[in-house]
């Protein structure tokens, strides 16, 4: 007799059929952050997982951030670290500062992917004009170099998938003067996800998801509509960290990206279970015309 073991692997790789059939040689835009970066067994993870979905015939697109890296590093120069309104307040040093590390953490992330015998191009938004910035003012203020995308040009992201390669994006820009901005990662994955038209967005963070019960973590919703997203705001349920994540995703959405995923990315595959799975394992925010799966399969 065949063990069970190996009957549970070809019922997970059927059930992954579909959605193989659906998103071949859709773009899927993938935003990589939180305790995923730093852990090299969940970096690992990750790196396979994109890898598989490249060579399952998606056409991935990783937009990193590098935050905790950055103030490590402005903490080592003997910098000081201010936030403003929950944005890191940017002066000339810091920027400088932060492409450096921005840079060095692509690179790695570049070496990562080729080991697993995948082409990858490392770039920023600067190159090829990709994604072009006006100076943030969050109510107001000043916080210095910190950009809000004004205009996203992907013929350097589509000529890499064409040839082949997986694009690995850090988020600083130009603005129209030439000068360097850094960028909110989630941010820079929402507006790059639109601008290509993207299948999906999915976020990798250190959140499961959005819960239903802010206090219980095995109330992770599945699936949400744009509208059931809004009420959530509305009533608090979304709030903290979450809710400028949500309002990225629900922006995505309103400008043409079919479903945008949160997941945890702290759990090793979580990118494979959501994408593969019927059930998911995040939460996944889709616009009203899309159908949604879990309920199809139950």
């Amino acid at each position: 007799m065949v063990s069970q073991k190996y009957l549970d692997k070809a019922e997970v790789l059927i059930e992954a059929l579909p959605y193989i059939q659906r998103f071949n040689r859709k773009i899927i835009v993938i935003k990589y952050g939180g305790s995923a970066m730093t852990d090299e067994e969940l970096k690992k993870n990750v790196i396979e997982d994109v890898v598989l979905l490249k060579l399952v015939g998606f056409k991935p697109v990783i937009v990193h951030g590098g935050g905790r890296e950055i103030s490590r590093w402005v903490d080592k120069a003997g910098m000081e670290t201010s936030f403003i309104d929950g944005f890191r307040v940017t002066d000339e040093g810091t920027m400088e500062l932060a492409e450096m590390v921005l840079a060095r953490v692509n690179q790695e992330l570049v070496a990562k992917v080729q080991s697993l015998g995948v082409k990858a191009a490392g770039i920023s938004g600067k190159d090829g004009g990709l994604l072009t910035v006006e100076k943030k003012l969050p109510g107001g203020k000043d916080i210095g170099f910190v950009g809000t995308v004004s205009k996203v040009d992907t013929k350097i992201i589509t000529d890499l998938l064409e040839k082949d390669f997986l694009p690995v994006v850090f988020p600083v820009g130009m603005d129209e003067e030439f000068n360097t901005y850094n960028i909110n990662a989630d941010e820079a994955a929402g507006a790059i996800a639109t601008a290509l038209k993207a299948e999906k967005l999915a976020y990798l963070s250190d959140v499961e998801g959005v819960r239903s019960n802010p206090d219980d973590p095995e109330s992770v919703i599945a699936e949400l509509y744009i509208d059931e997203a809004r009420e959530l705001i509305d009533r608090g349920i979304i709030s903290g960290g979450m809710l400028p994540k949500i309002e990225n995703c629900i922006d995505a959405i309103n400008k043409g990206v079919s479903r945008v995923h949160i997941m945890d990315g702290r759990i090793p595959h979580s990118l494979l279970l959501e994408i593969f799975t019927n059930k998911g394992i995040g939460t996944a925010i889709l616009t009203e015309s899309e159908e949604k799966f879990w309920n199809e399969h139950h």
